[in-house]
């Protein structure tokens, strides 16, 4: 689940910032007027050369965010989503007007609604929506973050069996938070697939 999640916020961080950093550019390379209220089309939408810079910025820090880690990139996502909806909502005030910097039209604001919706979902996806499954990297970190240690399933009666669950559940925690050893990851990898909790205790132990 931790890898499947990694993958998804950061290639659709690094495509995000790619085509944003296309728009980008193509501004720069027709030399828009730094502070046209009007705008010049590039790719369907308006933009001035201030516009061109920031999408040059914000491409950048997502694809930074996507090199790095899902868990920035999925961060950097809800930020920049959120950011863009805000931008479609003070823009939509000011067209037309003096204000208007960034030369917004109204394919702009469009894009800036659907666009932030899109990256606030894609972002939050697997990390902040209800009904998380158990094995969510996500679910476990904030489970541990209360302080009350992980559940055990009940059917444990053996000795060697409980501690081993426990310490199976403290590792994949320490998995979800980025600070387990290399050597507990990879062995967190080898069960991944394991569904039933015997199953993966009995794994987990044989691995010592």
């Amino acid at each position: 689940m931790s890898s499947r999640l990694d993958h998804l916020h950061r290639v659709g961080a690094v495509l995000f910032g790619l085509g944003l950093g296309t728009f980008g550019v193509l501004g720069l390379v027709n030399r828009l007027d730094p502070f046209s209220t009007s705008g010049q089309e590039i790719l369907g939408l308006s933009s001035n050369g201030l516009l061109s810079v920031i999408s040059l910025v914000v491409a950048v820090i997502l694809i930074a965010a996507g090199v790095r880690g899902g868990r920035i990139a999925s961060t950097v996502l809800v930020v920049i989503g959120s950011a863009f909806v805000l931008s479609g909502l003070v823009n939509v005030l000011v067209l037309g007007t003096p204000l208007n910097l960034l030369a917004f039209r109204m394919s702009n604001v469009i894009f800036s609604f659907i666009s932030g919706a899109l990256l606030l979902f894609l972002g939050a996806w697997g990390r902040f929506s209800g009904g998380l499954p158990d094995d969510n990297p996500y679910r476990r970190e904030r489970h541990g973050a209360d302080g009350d240690p992980a559940p055990l399933p009940a059917h444990f009666t053996d000795p060697n069996d409980i501690a081993a669950a426990r310490e199976l559940a403290e590792a994949e925690r320490a998995v979800a938070q980025h600070a387990a050893s290399p050597d507990v990851v990879a062995r967190i990898e080898a069960i991944r697939d394991l569904r039933g909790d015997e199953d993966r205790v009995q794994a987990w132990r044989r691995q010592r």
